[in-house]
């Protein structure tokens, strides 16, 4: 369905999304993970024809969204991290707004917004001003804009912030349901609900993707890593030549133990080894007894927080601005010249000051969201329309 072949997407000189490739098959529930200014809000955007990338192409059910962005667009529909809705509307005009753009035939648009409506659960809401409607409506009906006229793609960025659990278990059960219709790519930071939900995740950092594999294999590929501990009555010296030469062992660690005449063992393992009934033999044989013996179950968060944390990192200047915007950058700036250099030349624009001018582009409420005042709103606003200028220029 979606075919992304080295994407690139510059703001001056820092690359948001750094040649960048993927495919996404019909009907499933794709996951896109990655910590903040991994470059996902980037990559979505030129997914849905919202933004032009520097470089690279991407084909959308056999569409180029250069070439042929208007038949592209017509198989995807978007939900961005702030629903663009318009506060009013009712749930029921916004969404007779969304036909029209969307030119579905006008015999059609009335049943498809029902059918829509009590999909997504608003059909006791539609009568009501958007204004007055909670987060979890508001996301709904931007939920419902998404679907409307049945597209093969469904994209979602970041649909369950700011929702209440009942929200987010209503929110996930609704996306489950168009997994089975539709091929849906949601991006996410709570791991939970992407390990629940998607049949296939994708890890990205620093624009480039760095995993692509189902939840179940992702955690196999790292269970094998750091799979036992025990606590043996033995010293450290017995213990490490004793489990040390057990067959698999990738890695052993000893330590004197808090328990008294004992001591802690780290065994690291190859691949799928479960050796937790060999130790156990291996112990009754050298008379050792075995006072706790735990296997470490891999998560999903272990799996991400591994894959981003050994990724290169940015550069420790850019590290060191990469929160100064407003007043704060100005302060840097005066107090270092080397610093206020770099800036004027535009290598202060990071991926996340790349992430705030796209949200401020769909809205400057993603500035409120993010706890930042009017007055940060305008200055991130300022700073990435600075980097697309030089993106552009080169």
């Amino acid at each position: 369905m979606i075919e992304v072949t080295h994407l690139t997407k510059r703001y001056g000189s820092n690359a948001a999304v750094d040649d960048l490739s993927f495919t996404v098959e019909k009907g499933q529930i794709y996951g896109f993970l990655g910590p903040n200014g991994a470059g996902k809000t980037t990559t979505m955007n030129i997914l849905t024809g919202y933004i032009a990338p520097s470089a690279g192409e991407v084909v959308i059910d056999g569409h180029n969204i250069l070439e042929e962005p208007e038949e592209a667009r017509k198989c995807i529909g978007y939900l961005p991290e702030i629903p663009p809705v318009y506060p009013e509307m009712t749930v029921l005009e916004y969404l007779q707004f969304a036909a029209e753009l969307k030119k579905l035939p006008k015999k059609e648009s009335a049943a498809m917004i029902e059918e829509v409506m009590q999909t997504t659960g608003l059909t006791q809401m539609q009568n009501r001003l958007i204004r007055n409607l909670s987060k979890g409506y508001r996301q709904r009906t931007g939920l419902a804009q998404a679907i409307l006229g049945y597209p093969d793609i469904i994209i979602l960025d970041e649909p369950m912030v700011g929702l209440d659990p009942k929200q987010i278990i209503e929110i996930r059960e609704l996306i489950k349901s168009l997994g089975q219709k539709h091929t849906v790519i949601l991006s996410s930071h709570i791991l939970s609900e992407i390990s629940a939900i998607c049949d296939h995740i994708m890890i990205i950092a620093h624009g480039k993707l760095v995993a692509s594999d189902t939840p179940e294999n992702l955690t196999k590929l790292m269970r094998g890593s750091g799979s036992l501990e025990l606590t043996v009555a033995a010293k450290v010296a017995d213990a490490r030549k004793m489990f040390g030469a057990l067959p698999g062992v990738q890695s052993i660690s000893v330590k004197n133990s808090t328990e008294e005449n004992a001591c802690d063992v780290m065994i690291k393992t190859e691949g799928d080894h479960d050796l937790r009934e060999k130790i156990f033999y291996l112990c009754v044989e050298q008379d050792t007894p075995i006072l706790r013996m735990q296997h470490t179950h891999v998560s999903l968060e272990d799996v991400f927080l591994e894959l981003t944390e050994d990724h290169p990192q940015a550069s420790p200047a850019k590290k060191k601005r990469k929160f100064g915007f407003g007043g704060k950058a100005k302060q840097e700036k005066a107090a270092d010249s080397e610093n206020s250099t770099q800036e004027e030349s535009g290598e202060t624009n990071t991926d996340y000051e790349t992430d705030a001018f796209t949200g401020a582009a769909q809205g400057m409420g993603a500035a409120e969201e993010n706890g930042s005042s009017e007055a940060d709103a305008v200055d991130r606003v300022s700073v990435g329309a600075e980097g697309q200028e030089s993106g552009g220029k080169e």
